[in-house]
């Protein structure tokens, strides 16, 4: 499968704001900051059809110029122009003539539905285009039951329908015929794709069970965003970060997490891509020169149209010499272009080694099973695509643009490609360096990838100098092109952790965690599926050497409830990112000498190369910022209370590490407006209960006019449940009589984080008693919802 896109341009009015970027909270040890971790969620994935969106040609679903007339139902968005709508129709007639009136009333309705499969925004999967070791259908993929109902009623249309003399000859035997047509994905049979809640409800909840898992709480630090696709830092101390969106703007935040007004760079009239789902094309990557601070450079990858022709494209940028906020948009300069044969599989990570080389991942060039040569893109060394690329950009004002490193692994390789670091990917989607152990420094250097399979498997690789990462003999453990597979000469790497397609389809690769803010993180490689919205963690085992999996959780019941960290988000992940940090480690070294602030320091001496951008004191222009917005730059609350006075000696407490008597705890959290809990007669229930809602200082219970699944499903996923089983009425799991009722005549779409942003009666205010409390039963398993 293809790495789904981080999706189009802004979304039409009426549909939800863009979701935050989150990050990974948890205990903090007071001494230390290193490096927290984020995620980026799917902000806009727009439309209906959300999982992965693919036409027949491997280009994104599109809204046609105009109405279809024949295939109305995909006029808003899908893979068919009036042109192609026109052909369909004809079709239809030229099947039609040959039916009789009853058949005619049997079977148009059916006919018409499979021939505008090939409009559906999911037509590559439909027709199982993404398997090259299949020929593509001539029939979309149906789900079982619907064979069987058209078999039976219109088998006889299929002649006229297809050619293909295979399924011809099964005509007569339902079992064989239907097996024929099923789909290996069954996600994507038709027509209950059209009705799987996992490719068209509107960017669902995630949450996972927590037997097993790490449980964590998220803290929304950035919002309003339009396909957000990478979060990086400049490492220059103002402790900025900057949003990537993959139309071609990125967004500078202050470190208060307030966003500048304008663009920190603006290239999308430059940037190919599209307002549709599905476009893997567009704004892909960015990272900052390691030594910024003093060159002020900064390297993007972007798709481009040169002439008809697509490439992808590593350009340099320079931060502009009167504002530290903005790059020089005139200063562009193109390091590296590469033509892509197709529109999807486009790679995008960009990354600085420790080496001080820049790292270029880029994908194998689209389409499935990468059947460009004898043996793909990705095993071919003279291509560039399908490849991790290492290359030198310093001192590049002058000479070439950029050079290579004298100990690449293929330079002495005459039909290599010089600029080949390891070879045998299939479109790596974000990859990172881990910084090792804070104190150790074990692990430093290694660099993982998320390279997402073709049909079957996702794969983590440690990608190491000169190495083979088997696509496309190979999809994850597992072999794809058989006869590469077997080839003693291919001598490839097996990942490290490899999973199927029921746990995900797009794996979004991550960070090896190596802060102090999550200590149950520490060591581990947390990493994200796309498509299913699973947050995922491996540990290396030192003694086997092997990769264990452990699941992560979102934090359930009052886990999260403190003010500002949440439970839930939006299933797509796309991207992983780490701010700027420094770790302090306490030593018992002695306190340094403080240097006077008052005395201006002295001037540097002169270096062989001096910096063609200075950006003097960056940190001012920072706190300029802040004062002009009315912002105070505080990490701590300033104290409320005069301090104790000192003891004789100069102490000022009791006995270190003694607890003081008497000293006040703190009451507990109250809890926030909108909190639910749920009560199985006085007991707290686990997946079901009468639901009470938190108001204004009070629990109270909820009436059960108006109560629907859509209702409950705002409170299981407030208890951190994925799905709603069931919204019970009429007090099935006890009355709360001890409780006033607070909300009746609740009304809601389902997309609400809590009941109070639903429609209802005025708080307080209702025409029913206890025997009309409501319930919910919730589950972490998809199961039909059941209204009573």
């Amino acid at each position: 499968m293809a790495k789904p896109s981080p999706l189009g341009a802004s979304p039409p009015q009426t549909l939800l704001r863009a979701r935050p970027t989150l990050r990974l909270s948890g205990s903090r040890d007071p001494g230390c900051r290193a490096w927290p971790l984020f995620a980026l969620a799917a902000a806009l994935l727009l439309r209906q059809a959300s999982g992965h969106p693919q036409c027949l040609d491997f280009k994104p679903p599109f809204k046609p110029p105009r109405p279809l007339a024949f295939c109305a139902q995909y006029s808003d968005f899908g893979c068919c122009d009036a042109q192609r709508d026109s052909a369909l129709l004809e079709r239809f007639y030229g099947v039609t003539e040959h039916l009789d009136h009853a058949a005619y009333a049997a079977c148009a309705s059916h006919l018409q539905d499979l021939l505008c499969q090939e409009c559906s925004p999911y037509a590559a999967h439909l027709y199982d285009a993404e398997d090259p070791s299949t020929p593509v259908k001539t029939v979309p993929g149906l789900c079982p039951d619907y064979c069987v109902q058209v078999w039976q009623n219109c088998r006889s249309m299929f002649k006229l329908l297809s050619q293909d003399r295979e399924l011809l000859a099964l005509e007569n035997n339902m079992a064989k015929f239907c097996r024929y047509l099923a789909l290996e994905d069954a996600d994507y049979c038709f027509p209950h794709l059209l009705s799987n809640k996992r490719l068209t409800q509107n960017l669902g909840f995630v949450t996972a069970d927590t037997e097993g898992c790490l449980q964590l709480c998220l803290v929304e630090v950035a919002n309003g965003l339009r396909n957000p696709v990478a979060m990086v830092h400049a490492n220059d101390g103002t402790h900025r970060f900057f949003v990537a969106e993959q139309v071609g703007l990125v967004w500078a935040y202050l470190p208060d997490r307030s966003r500048l007004e304008k663009p920190f760079l603006n290239i999308s009239e430059a940037v190919l891509t599209s307002p549709w789902e599905g476009d893997e094309r567009g704004f892909l990557g960015i990272v900052f020169h390691p030594k910024f601070k003093f060159n002020g450079k900064v390297f993007v990858y972007y798709s481009v149209e040169v002439g008809y022709e697509e490439r992808i494209r590593i350009s340099e940028f320079r931060i502009s010499p009167d504002d530290m906020n903005s790059v020089d948009h005139r200063s562009e300069r193109i390091i590296l272009e590469i033509d892509e044969p197709a529109s999807n599989h486009n790679g995008g990570e960009l990354l600085f080694g420790d080496d001080g080389y820049l790292y270029i991942f880029t994908g194998d060039g689209g389409m499935a099973g990468d059947p460009f040569g004898t043996f793909g893109n990705a095993q071919n060394k003279s291509a560039l695509l399908g490849k991790v690329l290492r290359i030198n950009i310093d001192n590049n004002d002058r000479g070439p643009l950029y050079r290579i490193p004298p100990d690449n692994p293929f330079v002495h390789e005459p039909k290599a490609r010089p600029e080949v670091y390891a070879y045998g990917a299939r479109n790596m989607w974000r990859c990172s360096f881990d910084r090792g152990d804070p104190y150790t420094k074990e692990g430093k250097g290694r660099l993982f990838c998320g390279d997402v399979g073709q049909n079957k498997f996702e794969e983590i690789d440690l990608v190491e100098k000169g190495k083979n990462y088997g696509w496309r003999a190979r999809e994850g453990f597992s072999c794809y092109d058989k006869k590469l597979c077997i080839n003693s000469s291919l001598d490839d790497v097996l990942p490290i952790y490899a999973y199927p397609h029921k746990m995900g389809k797009s794996v979004t690769g991550g960070y090896v965690y190596r802060g102090c803010e999550s200590p149950n993180l520490n060591g581990l490689y947390i990493f994200g599926d796309f498509m299913s919205g699973r947050l995922m963690s491996l540990k290396e085992n030192r003694v086997t050497g092997e990769w264990e999996y452990n699941e992560i959780c979102m934090g359930i019941g009052q886990t999260c409830m403190f003010p500002g960290l949440i439970n839930n988000y939006y299933q797509y992940i796309i991207s992983f990112a780490e701010d700027e940090a420094e770790l302090i480690i306490k030593t018992p070294t002695q306190r340094p000498k403080l240097r006077s602030t008052t005395r201006a320091p002295a001037r540097a001496k002169a270096t062989a190369e001096p910096p063609r951008v200075t950006t003097p004191d960056w940190v001012e222009q920072i706190l300029t910022l802040l004062r002009s917005q009315n912002r105070v730059l505080m990490t701590t609350a300033p104290p409320k209370t005069k301090a104790p006075k000192p003891r004789k000696g100069g102490r000022t407490g009791g006995r270190r590490g003694q607890r003081r008597k008497n000293k006040p705890t703190s009451a507990p959290a109250q809890p926030r407006n909108g909190a639910v809990r749920i009560m199985n007669g006085n007991v707290e229930g686990r997946d079901r209960g009468r639901v009470e809602i938190f108001i204004n200082g009070k629990w109270g219970t909820v009436c059960d006019d108006l109560w629907t699944s859509k209702a409950a499903s705002v409170v299981c996923r407030q208890l951190g449940y994925a799905f709603v089983i069931k919204a019970t009425k009429k007090a099935e799991f006890g009355e709360g009589r001890s409780l006033p009722i607070l909300l009746d005549d609740v009304q809601c779409s389902g997309r609400e984080k809590t009941l109070l942003e639903c429609t209802h009666a005025d708080i307080g205010k209702h025409n029913c008693s206890h025997k009309e409390d409501a319930g919910v039963i919730c589950s972490h398993e998809d199961v039909t919802e059941t209204e009573q």
